[in-house]
Formats: C-alpha cells, structure tokens, sequence
C-alpha cells in the first residue's frame, strides 16, 4: 500500500498485521506461549521434584554443615542441644516437679531423652519450614525450580540431624539397661513415618510463612505448647491419671506424642505396650500419610506465587 508525498515521492505504509485485534490469551495460544513461572499439573510437579533429587539431598547437606560451622564444637552441637535440653528438663520435671511418677529412675531418664530428641526432630522441622521460602526469596527469584524442593530439603536436614543424635540418645538407652533387640527394628518405619509426617507440616508452614513472615515469630510459642501437651517430659496416662479419660486420650493421638510413644517402645525395654493408644500403628500411618499428601497439595497450589509481591 502506498501513497504520493507532498514533494512528489512515494511513501509506502507498512501493511496490517494479522495478529491485529487478537487478545494475548489468543495470541499465546497461536504461537505456543505460556505463563511464566505457570503451575504445573500435579503429576509434572513430581516428575519435576524427582528431577531434582540430587539438589534436594545436596541442598540438606550442605545446610547441615553450615549450620554450626561458626561454633568452635562444630557439629558437634547437633547433639549437645538436645542433650542439655533433655539435662535442663531432668532438672526441672525429674528431680523438682516429680514427672516421673510411675517410672523408675532407670526408665524415666531414657524416657525422656528419647522424647526430647524425637520432638525436636518434628519441632526443627515446623520451623525452618516457616523460613524455608521466606527465607530464601533470591534462590527462589534467581532460579526455576520446584519450590517444594527447600521445605522438603529442610525437613531431610533435620532427619540427618537426628540421625546423629540417635548416636547419644542409644548410648542413654543402653546405658539405663536397655539392650538391643528385635524392637529396635521399629526405629525405621517410625522414622519413616514421622520424617513424612514432618514434612507435610513443613510444607504447609512454607506456604504460610511465605506471606506471613510474622509466623516465624509465634511458632515458638506454639511449639511450646504442643511440647507440654505431648507427654516429652511425663507419661500422659499417669500424670492425667483420676481426670476425665477422654483428655489423655487425645492427647495420646497428637501425632507427636505417637511418634515419641512409638520410640520409646522400640528402644525402652520396660515401656510396654500398655503406654500405647489403641491402633498405634494406624494412627501414626494416618497422621504421615494425611499431612504428607494434603500439605504437598496445599504448597503446591501456590507454587506460582512464591516470591513474588
């Protein structure tokens, strides 16, 4: 198409695009484009996560060890805390308050070490999931990858991290009179269920914490609470004994206290099965499987808006 200029020449307008007049949703949709950072399909995103296997191990190793790398003790307080922890509670619920009514002296120390460590193994968990995006906005606005990779890397540093422990809480065990046998074989399954277990809250706390950076700041406090009502530094069943039934039965169920209760069975030789709620085993299964499989979905429905505003 062309026209004559006012001095005579020749001007030729560019001729009309035919992508004139489409909307971008139509535009995208010719030309095979797509949403930026897009969530994708549930089956994709795992497909996806295991892609990313290696970084997710790799990732948890490296945090490990760059977690006290500017103590003198080095690694060397992933253990020492939880033990003083575990001293300091001895002090206070053992030797003051009396908590350990119902046990001997030789059962209630293995007792409560076993509960210390297996609580903080879901405590650390809950809190670096809540920093796990917050925490880490420029690797997660540098680079593509599934963001379930952090809070799922944090909760298998924790893992290691009891794993260690596990070195000092046997050492406790064995120590008090409790020798190896075939129950210690139920160490495996209840750290497998309790690390998916962890997991799904981690996850869950991640997407929660990434908008509400506050939330790192109670979560102590609610720690805490689930803490004293998990039966770390006291028997449930004992110290409720002449209350209404119904409250240390629900209080037996909380996941933590299953976990723990599920531990001590295996390790402690005179905590017997009659310390267990009903179906122990099923709970605990409901509890990893639930959590795992609902908080997987609840962080990934939000997978695109992580980082971003």
């Amino acid at each position: 198409m062309s026209e004559t200029t006012h001095d005579g020449g020749v001007a030729v307008s560019a001729r009309p695009s035919p992508d004139d007049g489409m909307s971008a949703a139509d535009l995208a949709a010719k030309y095979g484009l797509s949403v930026s950072g897009a969530r994708p399909g549930l089956v994709e995103y795992v497909r996806q996560l295991w892609g990313r296997r290696h970084f997710i191990l790799a990732f948890s190793q490296a945090k490990l060890t760059a977690q006290y790398s500017q103590a003198k003790l080095g690694q060397l307080w992933q253990v020492a805390t939880p033990l003083l922890n575990a001293a300091v509670y001895y002090l206070i619920f053992g030797l003051i308050l009396n908590a350990s009514r119902g046990m001997s002296h030789d059962v209630y120390i293995p007792f409560l070490v076993t509960g210390v460590f297996t609580f903080t193994f879901t405590q650390s968990s809950v809190m670096s999931g809540v920093r796990a995006i917050s925490g880490n906005l420029g690797l997660v606005r540098a680079l593509h990858f599934p963001r379930a990779s952090l809070p799922i890397s944090f909760a298998l540093q924790q893992l290691q991290q009891l794993l260690f422990s596990m070195i000092v809480m046997v050492l406790v065990v064995v120590g008090f009179g409790s020798l190896p046998g075939l129950s210690w074989v139920l160490i495996v399954p209840v750290l497998v269920l309790q690390f998916l277990f962890n997991t799904g809250l981690a996850m869950i706390m991640a997407r929660l914490g990434s908008k509400t950076p506050d939330l790192a700041q109670l979560m102590p406090f609610v720690m805490r609470t689930w803490m004293y009502a998990s039966g770390v530094m006291f028997s449930i069943t004992h110290m409720l004994k002449g209350k209404p039934g119904w409250i240390a039965d629900v209080l037996q169920v909380n996941p933590a206290a299953v976990y723990m209760d599920l531990m001590r069975f295996a390790l402690i030789d005179e905590y017997g099965s009659s310390n267990l709620p009903s179906h122990v085993w099923a709970i605990a299964a409901f509890w990893a499987v639930a959590l795992f499989a609902g908080g997987f979905v609840f962080f990934w429905k939000a997978e695109e808006r992580y980082g971003r505003g």
